[in-house]
């Protein structure tokens, strides 16, 4: 009867450490406003997998958002501001590579978004390390007619662009020319308040804005997809018991 009951046991052991999977990655990054937690897009997995690879390296630790316009964006990830002194301008720093554009129409600039700010190149390759966060805007339909015109150069938004672009808000004259390879999941109060602070001439904070930036590990990313759909998170005894056995790689 023992012998029937450990193979149950193991059986069903087996069964949630091997099915237990999220969908996505998932980024938590510590501010000094709060907290953030953003998703990445599999439809980027260039931009993905390079992003968690700098994150497994603590690449973006104490790392400033050295770039910040209120009704627009946040943006981060330059090295050199590490150490950098007061004033000095950034912008420039970062890994000698560069991450090909995976520019998709589908994933666009709304309120929230993940974007990879752009080398210098005419390719529009990504810098490999420097992202920004969309705060953006809300626009009327007519003022979207009207970026249609003249910065657009006549492409025409989706109606999903328009949908979210009229509700949520963001930057819509970005599409087109920078990847979007993620979106944020929770902590739109810490973009605001980022967004929000005073900045010098180059638009660099006047106090620091610093960054930590850790991997959700496997159970949080599970149980923040179930939080998403309605469920309930998983955090009993069999579970932490099947999560001793599961790799930590997801």
């Amino acid at each position: 009867m023992k012998r029937i009951i450990l193979s149950v046991f193991f059986c069903a052991l087996s069964i949630a450490v091997f099915a237990a999977k999220p969908v996505f990655k998932y980024v938590r990054i510590q501010t000094d406003k709060g907290t953030v937690v953003l998703k990445l897009y599999n439809e980027t997995p260039k931009h993905r997998d390079n992003f968690i690879k700098l994150v497994k390296e603590n690449y973006f630790d104490s790392l400033l958002f050295h770039r910040v316009i209120h009704n627009f964006m946040i943006q981060g990830g330059d090295p050199d501001s590490k150490n950098a002194k007061s004033g000095q301008q950034l912008g420039e720093g970062g890994p000698s590579y560069t991450v090909p554009s995976e520019i998709q129409s589908g994933l666009f600039h709304k309120k929230g978004a993940l974007g990879a700010a752009r080398d210098d190149n005419p390719a529009k390759a990504s810098s490999a390390s420097q992202f920004y966060i969309v705060q953006g805007k809300k626009f009327t339909n007519s003022g979207l007619d009207s970026l249609e015109t003249l910065r657009m150069k006549g492409v025409k938004f989706t109606e999903a662009q328009r949908a979210a672009y009229t509700t949520l808000g963001g930057t819509p004259h970005l599409d087109g020319n920078y990847t979007v390879f993620g979106e944020l999941i929770n902590g739109i109060e810490a973009i605001d308040a980022i967004a929000a602070v005073k900045t010098d001439k180059n638009d660099r904070p006047i106090t620091d804005e610093r960054m930590y930036v850790k991997l959700l590990t496997k159970r949080e990313a599970i149980n923040l997809e179930r939080e998403l759909k309605g469920l309930k998170p998983k955090n009993g005894l069999f579970t932490k018991i099947a999560d001793m056995f599961s790799s930590s790689d997801y």
